[in-house]
């Protein structure tokens, strides 16, 4: 598998804004989609947050909606989340998940960031 390397979070008050970074700690070839998780403290599961789908179409949970933005690099190595308007609630550990195609040897990836927190202050 692919190695993650996410970055971009940390402290901000809130109606701030940070901008997720998500990428391979390695050479790869292309990333086809791109799902961004959270968990929040002492919750059991994963929460939806965004997609990004090969042809670019985005998708978002109603909780962020209007406030977060999924998008990719132009190389198609990067996976990017910005958040405005950040709230107490968006607190959590945000978690990439991605789908590419790697590179020597090519071949189809599916992996997961090590989780990069987010803490909203009030």
């Amino acid at each position: 598998q692919v190695r993650l390397s996410e970055s971009g979070g940390g402290l901000v008050q809130a109606g701030g804004s940070l901008r997720l970074s998500c990428g391979a700690a390695e050479r790869i070839e292309t990333i086809n989609d791109a799902i961004w998780y959270r968990r929040a403290a002492g919750k059991r599961q994963r929460e939806y947050v965004a997609a990004i789908s090969n042809d670019d179409t985005s998708n978002y949970a109603d909780a962020v909606k209007g406030r977060f933005t999924i998008s990719r690099d132009n190389a198609k190595i990067t996976v990017y989340l910005q958040m405005n308007s950040l709230k107490p609630e968006d607190t959590a550990v945000y978690y990439c998940n991605v789908r590419g195609v790697g590179y020597r040897p090519r071949r189809d990836f599916s992996s997961w960031g090590q989780g990069i927190q987010v803490a909203v202050s009030s």
